[in-house]
């Protein structure tokens, strides 16, 4: 039994015609649809969906006479219907399914005298179908190669790239202010009450592992409500994250620094305003989250801004801790997208369900960036319009990625770490999506990026003969104390 994707493509009788297209589901074995509109029939659409054509009595007769025609999915078969409907006169027969598409399939042999095109259809689509072109619509089938490459994954290659470079960079000056309140013992304090990082150990690399498992886990089984817990938390940190990143930006301009004076505490109005703004694109985006013509743009900014502040807020104290989570990490991506299949009832990923939302849940996990496709072609109407890249691909690497900065910084050595390592997340990024194009199936990034980037920092270590102390760390990294 073979199911394959499809498209639906509808006309409607204005002028200039509305056309719109929508997912259809068909079996290759039984009907050989065109791979272009060039080639397609079109046929007037009769809707009677208010009947499940199990028997020829259900119609009038001569109503289908030449027509597509649309009923609902029922107690028999779809054969069944085809051949009932093939002998009314009907051209096309779509059925209509509120459960989520499934692979049609039945025993052919029992039904070779039906040639009747038969297709799934969701039944949500016919609705919206008479909503936009009105109840005089003409229709066509037809399946469309997909495409070798979208070029949506250059889109999501620079903001990964961009991110991650831009990560590291902002810890590395963060990094020098440090290395510069030290040689200045006034500024000390000042600083250190500046300072929010967080500095990972091995033992909170290993518990950061483990609380990721449980939590991928617990949203497998209780994603239709932890889905909104993860969501009240990605706009709550987007925000504080979006905040953080254009203050910083704020803070370079030497204009409209008025002040005013609450409770003994004194605060930039600017920044007031900031705060207020932040909060509102992170309302707005939980609001429209489902409208997929423009929220991306708003998820994208709001997860940009949360991965840098991510990677400039949480400190690797050496490179030991990076290999150590980076390593942890890369076995947790491929346990979950290639091993799980094996344990799962359904034969699904756990990370991939989860990430597509299980049992055809509505309500998508916001931790990723996504862009959408930009190739025409069914699987982008039934399975993902958007190409999708993990938070986690771009915040994992890039914590080895500011740490290489921070190093360069103490070591005075020009950037070369950082500039290395930046090179081989760009390479491994490109890797992943040659990868991606080949299998034509989801690749857990980490599995490329990750041996890209800490074996690049490992050779740069070696040919500077500084392992040992990249493995280790500097003694101000660890935590400096007067």
């Amino acid at each position: 039994v073979a199911a394959d994707e499809g498209i639906l493509h509808t006309s409607g009788s204005g002028v200039p015609p509305v056309t719109k297209d929508y997912c259809i589901i068909y079996n290759s074995n039984w009907v050989s649809l065109p791979k272009t509109l060039d080639n397609a029939t079109f046929s007037t659409l009769e809707n009677l969906t208010s009947t499940v054509l199990c028997s020829s009595a259900e119609v009038p007769s001569g109503l289908m006479k030449d027509k597509a025609v649309v009923v609902m999915r029922g107690n028999c078969t779809f054969l069944e219907k085809a051949r009932i409907a093939q002998s009314l006169g009907a051209k096309m027969l779509l059925i209509a399914s509120k459960p989520r598409l499934s692979p049609i399939s039945d025993n052919k042999t029992d039904f070779e005298d039906v040639t009747l095109p038969i297709a799934l259809i969701r039944y949500n689509d016919i609705v919206d179908m008479q909503l936009v072109l009105g109840n005089e619509i003409n229709v066509t089938l037809y399946s469309p190669p997909l495409p070798e490459f979208d070029c949506s994954m250059v889109v999501i290659f620079l903001i990964a790239v961009f991110t991650v470079a831009l990560g590291g960079y902002w810890s590395g000056v963060a990094e020098l202010e440090n290395l510069k309140a030290i040689a200045s013992p006034g500024e000390r304090e000042t600083r250190w009450k500046k300072e929010e990082n967080v500095t990972f150990t091995p033992v909170t690399v290993i518990l950061f592992v483990v609380i990721c498992c449980v939590m991928l886990v617990l949203l497998y089984f209780f994603y239709k409500w932890l889905v909104y817990v993860i969501i009240s938390v990605f706009c709550l940190a987007s925000a504080m994250s979006l905040y953080n990143c254009l203050a910083a930006l704020i803070g370079e301009i030497p204009f409209g620094q008025c002040r005013i004076t609450c409770s003994n505490k004194t605060i930039e109005v600017r920044l007031i305003f900031l705060a207020i703004f932040c909060i509102a694109a992170a309302v707005i985006w939980a609001v429209f989250r489902n409208e997929d013509r423009w929220a991306w743009i708003l998820q994208d900014i709001l997860g940009v801004a949360f991965c840098l502040n991510f990677i400039k807020t949480l400190k690797m104290p050496n490179f030991k801790s990076c290999v150590i989570l980076l390593g942890l990490l890369l076995l947790y991506d491929v346990f979950f997208v290639f091993i799980t299949p094996f344990i799962t009832k359904n034969g699904a990923s756990i990370m991939v369900e989860v990430a597509a939302g299980p049992f055809g849940n509505s309500e998508k996990l916001p931790v990723v960036i996504r862009v959408p496709r930009l190739e025409h072609s069914a699987s982008t109407l039934c399975d993902l319009p958007f190409s999708l890249l993990g938070f986690g691909d771009i915040i994992v690497p890039g914590l080895l990625v500011a740490y290489c900065r921070r190093f360069d910084v103490q070591t005075r050595s020009s950037s070369i770490y950082y500039i290395s390592c930046t090179i081989a997340y760009a390479v491994g990024m490109v890797l992943t999506f040659v990868v991606l194009a080949l299998m034509k199936m989801g690749q857990p990034a980490l599995l490329y990026l990750v041996p890209c980037t800490l074996i690049t920092g490992s050779l740069v270590a070696w040919r500077r003969k500084e392992m040992k102390k990249f493995w280790k760390g500097s003694s101000y990294q660890v935590g400096w104390r007067p």
